[in-house]
Formats: structure tokens, sequence, C-alpha cells
């Protein structure tokens, strides 16, 4: 596969890239963060406006910006893997988000979870891992996604059968959504910074090391934590709430 667009790659193409995970891992501390206060105010021991306030709305937002943006961005770097690891990765991830559909179809009845992160990821890896070799209209073709999703939507695309592409008038009653669109297109936005802003990974003195701290730890390790960390928060809330109320 040709990138003959991209500029020379300061670093060699390795399996981790530690700036990218530390990068990660912060989205990881901010997601458990967030979600954290969702089920403080889930079982009644705060009152945050989370659906509503534009604080929480905006925080949300940021949080997944971040995921996205740096999973395209990983996605071009990884260009080289294995077909292997790809088929692992993609089974990984439709496992987990039909795991998210389940628990939470038990947990919230009607405001299941059909389309949420998980799902995107899913999809948006498979759909752009063989537009690599375009890479260099995935920037200007995420930009207009991007701008569209965020754009006042249409009726038709209400359905659950199609809002999961985006372009709706109204956010479906669910307790997690990422549309496609606009999503995907700052997927695309983050796999052509990949081929052509390839320093925002680090240098590659930054990058030989394997090792690293909590945040690199927690990037690495993301989907394992994203699966984890809710089922551990609900229990101790449980348990909290158990002991505060008998």
């Amino acid at each position: 596969m040709s990138y003959s667009n991209c500029p020379n790659s300061p670093f060699p193409q390795l399996a981790r890239h530690p700036r990218i995970d530390q990068y990660r891992g912060i989205a990881i501390v901010m997601m458990v963060m967030f979600h954290a206060c969702y089920d403080l105010t889930f079982f009644g021991f705060a009152r945050f406006r989370m659906l509503e306030d534009p604080f929480w709305l905006g925080w949300r937002t940021v949080i997944v910006s971040s995921f996205v943006f740096v999973s395209g961005y990983s996605l071009f770097l990884s260009r080289s893997g294995s077909r292997r690891n790809l088929r692992i990765r993609l089974v990984q991830l439709g496992g987990c988000a039909m795991l998210v559909s389940l628990v939470s179809a038990v947990l919230f009845a009607s405001r299941w979870i059909y389309f949420g992160v998980l799902h995107f990821f899913f999809l948006s890896q498979w759909l752009t891992r063989p537009l690599l070799k375009h890479v260099r209209f995935l920037g200007p073709a995420g930009l207009v996604l991007f701008i569209a999703g965020w754009l006042p939507g249409f009726d038709f695309m209400n359905p659950r059968w199609l809002n999961w592409i985006g372009l709706a008038s109204q956010k479906p009653f669910t307790e997690d959504y990422a549309p496609l669109i606009p999503w995907v297109g700052l997927f695309w936005m983050g796999t052509w910074a990949g081929c052509y802003l390839p320093a925002l990974a680090g240098p590659a003195a930054g990058i030989a090391s394997s090792s690293g701290g909590l945040l690199q730890t927690l990037g690495r390790h993301s989907l394992l934590v994203y699966m984890v960390h809710q089922p551990l928060l609900f229990g101790l809330m449980m348990g909290a709430q158990r002991i505060l109320h008998p």
C-alpha cells in the first residue's frame, strides 16, 4: 500500500507508541471521572444534570473527541500491522460492544445502548482500514462530515434503524450514543494527522522506550479499563448505598 504523499516518519513503526498511549490515558482518566459523577447521580448521592447541563455535555464531547482522534491517529501508525492482529482487535471491539448492549438492556430497558462508543469504534475501524491508501482525502472528507454532524439534522433520520448513522434531528432515548456522523469525520482527521503530522507521536527518542507511567499503562489497556471500570464503580456505589441506607 502506497503512502507517497506522507512525509518520512521520524520514528520507526512500533507495536505501541508511548506518547499516544499517554494521550489515550488522559482520556481514560477523564472518562472514569465522568462516569463516577454519573453514577453518583444515578444512585442519588448527587444531583448533577449530566444529560442537560452544558458543562457535562461539553465535557463528554471533549472525552469522546480525544478518544476518537487518537484512535484514528493510531490506526495509521499501525497500518503495517498483521491482519491477524487487526481481526483480533475487531473481534474484541465487536464482542465488547455486544456485551455493552446486552447489559444495558438489562439495566436501562428502553434506554439500552444500541450504538455507543464501542459500536462506533468497531465500525469506524472496519470502514477506515481499506481507505488508508487514500489517506490524503480523509482529512478534508473528515472535516466535512464532522461539521455536517453538528448542523441541524433531518426528521427522517430519527428512527433507530437510521439514527446510528447520524444527521438525526433529535437525540435518541439511549444511555450512550456515538453516531457515525460526526465522529467518523474526526476519526478520519486523526488518521490524516497520523500521515501528515507524525510529530504528534513524539520524537524518536521518546518512542524508543516501552515503559512509562500510569497514564501510559492505562492507555495501553484502554479497552480493558473501559469494560471493567463501570462494574467496579457500580459495585462501590451499591455497597455505599446499602451501608448508608440499610
